[in-house]
């Protein structure tokens, strides 16, 4: 269900002081066309200014959709959420929502913790040991850094000679969890020749390449530890299932020609009739138990079609789930319709904490 209007949120006793962090190109720029929408009030505050919490002060409700790819946000916006959390903040993402955000480690642990059907992973601190299991595992595995998203800084090792070259540089030297930006510039540099938009893109250049250095430099490199994934053949694409509330969206991204990736593909499929329902249930159960307000899973299939999650993720492209022909509800009812997920995420926000202040 989705707020009507403002008359609504009054009806229910809820005296609104809405706070948004604005990124523009984030979640935030829907969040604002629906407060103003809906005649709900809101005010504008900066979650990196020193006095934050000032700006806090008598909110009820802090959204911020903070971003895997920005030093700063990785290096605070936890700290933030929580502080607000024990002023009696109702935050998106909320803690238990976002603690795991581009941390595959961490969420390995959360997912083993709960029973959840992963992809078997391994993660080692010492390379000694990480040569040991080198010795006596099977391959094709998967490397992966603990940071990245859109399949970057993701390898297949064919044999034990590629994981032991992987291990030994990632307790040396180790990998920048920024490299996917080279990749996203030469994407843009293509797209903006075919459209005749080259000079613009190349008068951008010299700004964007300095952030990427000032990122780097402050995000540091990827090393003391190395991450290996079972590699599950014979899948042609994954399915992305996102849980937002008590509603479920997904699709398919087909496999990239020639790789193994299907993350980051860009090659989508609303395709209902590929989604297996089993994923859809996994889904809500480990959203559920986790206590998440928004989760999106990515998952592959095992020889007997059984799911198994890759990984997790508290953020999403907004426009591929809008895209989506409708979405399950818990109980896999299935409800036509294209939904603005900022949209269900505030509505769902000022649906759930109808609280005396």
């Amino acid at each position: 269900m989705l707020v009507e209007n403002q008359e609504e949120c009054w009806s229910i006793g809820m005296t609104i002081q809405l706070a948004i962090h604005h990124r523009e190109g984030s979640f935030s720029d829907r969040w604002i066309t629906y407060c103003e929408l809906q005649g709900i009030q809101y005010k504008i505050v900066n979650c990196l200014d020193s006095d934050i919490i000032a700006q806090l002060r008598y909110s009820d409700f802090l959204l911020w959709h903070w971003h895997h790819g920005d030093a700063r946000e990785q290096l605070m916006a936890r700290d933030v959420i929580m502080a607000a959390e024990m002023m009696g903040i109702n935050v998106f993402p909320s803690t238990l929502t976002c603690w795991h955000f581009d941390n595959k480690i961490a969420q390995k642990y959360m997912l083993e913790a709960i029973g959840a059907p992963m992809v078997p992973t391994y993660v080692f601190y010492d390379l000694k040991e990480a040569f040991g299991w080198i010795d006596q595992a099977s391959f094709p595995k998967v490397f992966k850094l603990r940071r990245g998203a859109g399949s970057s800084n993701v390898k297949l090792a064919h044999s034990a000679s590629d994981a032991r070259a992987l291990a030994e540089r990632a307790f040396s030297s180790g990998f920048s969890p920024l490299s996917h930006y080279g990749q996203d510039a030469l994407k843009r540099y293509r797209v903006a020749k075919e459209r005749g938009n080259l000079l613009s893109v190349v008068k951008r250049l010299p700004r964007v390449l300095a952030t990427i250095q000032s990122r780097r430099k402050m995000m540091g490199r990827e090393k003391g530890y190395v991450y290996f994934q079972d590699f599950i053949a014979g899948n042609a694409f994954d399915t992305r299932v996102t849980v937002i509330g008590d509603r479920a969206f997904a699709y398919t991204r087909n496999v990239r020609p020639g790789d193994f990736r299907a993350s980051g593909s860009g090659d989508v499929v609303y395709n209902m009739d590929r989604i297996n329902r089993k994923c859809v249930e996994i889904a809500f159960d480990v959203t559920r138990k986790v206590g998440s307000q928004s989760m999106a899973f990515d998952f592959v299939l095992g020889e007997q079609q059984q799911p198994f999650i890759l990984e997790v993720s508290y953020g999403f492209i907004p426009h591929l789930v809008h895209s989506c022909p409708g979405y399950w509800d818990a109980r896999l009812n299935w409800h036509e319709g294209h939904v603005w997920p900022q949209d269900a995420i505030l509505s769902d926000l000022l649906h759930d904490v109808a609280r005396p202040r």
